[in-house]
């Protein structure tokens, strides 16, 4: 979960995740859209794909990229069971009685 949580500390990289969270996308049309070079995409994605959050496909000279469900659902668990509910009870204390 460490390398997960890392990989979506950046917000470029879960505005990526987010574009392959529903669909396949190719490396260009992420790239594309979040508005970075080729390069710097790959690397993002590269971040992704090793924390086992996105699984990329070869079709062709293409590289089709998807959000891994159980992994995602997995760093959701995780977050669940750190903050519990934390957060409602800090809340809850700053907007007083």
């Amino acid at each position: 979960m460490e390398e997960a949580l890392k990989a979506i500390a950046n917000p470029r990289r879960r505005a990526m995740l987010a574009l392959v969270w529903d669909r396949e996308r190719s490396a260009t049309d992420i790239a594309t859209r979040s508005k970075l070079s080729k390069p710097a995409a790959s690397q993002h994605l590269k971040v992704l794909r090793d924390a086992g959050l996105v699984r990329v496909r070869v079709d062709g000279n293409r590289r089709l990229y998807r959000a891994d469900p159980m992994t995602v659902a997995e760093l959701k668990r995780a977050l669940d069971d750190f903050w519990g509910d934390r957060l409602a009870r800090m809340k809850h204390a700053a907007e007083g009685p």
